[in-house]
């Protein structure tokens, strides 16, 4: 009998908290132009570092764009998901992608990296953005801004596992807490937060 997959429910307030943390350490080191947000776990990470990023303030302008990539498909007869073989693009930045990266670092947000295949396809596909766009430049600005533009990754919660997938040469990479293989319960999933705040403050206790 296989063994029963151990569960972690994480509350907002720690979602929060984690960010707050690690986001000093990426200013200071990335200091991002814009944010990109993986759908739909990347969304309330990215909104939540933006106000950390710009000191509550508005001395900084910070997008935030939004790109979609699934993984995880559903299990026939249940409402469980498991991971998946094949990323699969639902929403992209649209025939200006390249315009809208180039020249800027960019920090790539998401609530969690498990497999990395979605953090490898995302990187991929948006550097191929980015080539693709300097590729209509004259050619004597292209290296400049080629060196300009830059990749980040931030993610809530790092897995400590084998990846099936591995992050192109050169990317900074930042994660709020290293976790173990266990299976992530994330507020945004919970149908009655109530609830799931008070087992996740039993899971603290035990």
């Amino acid at each position: 009998m296989a063994s029963e997959i151990k569960h972690l429910r994480v509350t907002y307030n720690d979602i929060h908290k984690l960010i707050h943390s690690a986001t000093p350490r990426i200013a200071r080191e990335f200091n991002p132009d814009s944010l990109i947000a993986i759908g739909g776990g990347g969304f309330f990470p990215a909104r939540v570092m933006r106000t950390f990023l710009r000191g509550g303030t508005d001395k900084k302008t910070l997008q935030i764009q939004a790109i979609g990539l699934s993984l995880y498909e559903p299990i026939a007869g249940t409402t469980v998901e498991q991971l998946g073989q094949q990323v699969i693009r639902t929403q992209w930045l649209g025939p200006e992608a390249g315009k809208i990266l180039v020249g800027k670092r960019n920090l790539i947000v998401d609530e969690v990296d498990d497999s990395r295949k979605t953090l490898h396809y995302a990187l991929t596909e948006l550097q191929k953005d980015v080539e693709n766009e300097l590729l209509t430049l004259p050619e004597h600005e292209r290296d400049k801004l080629r060196a300009a533009t830059q990749f980040g990754v931030f993610v809530v919660h790092n897995k400590k596992k084998d990846k099936f997938a591995s992050l192109p040469s050169g990317i900074a990479y930042y994660a709020g807490a290293e976790v173990d293989d266990i299976w992530l319960d994330y507020p945004w999933e919970a149908i009655n937060i109530e609830e799931h705040n008070r087992l996740a403050m039993e899971d603290k206790q035990q």
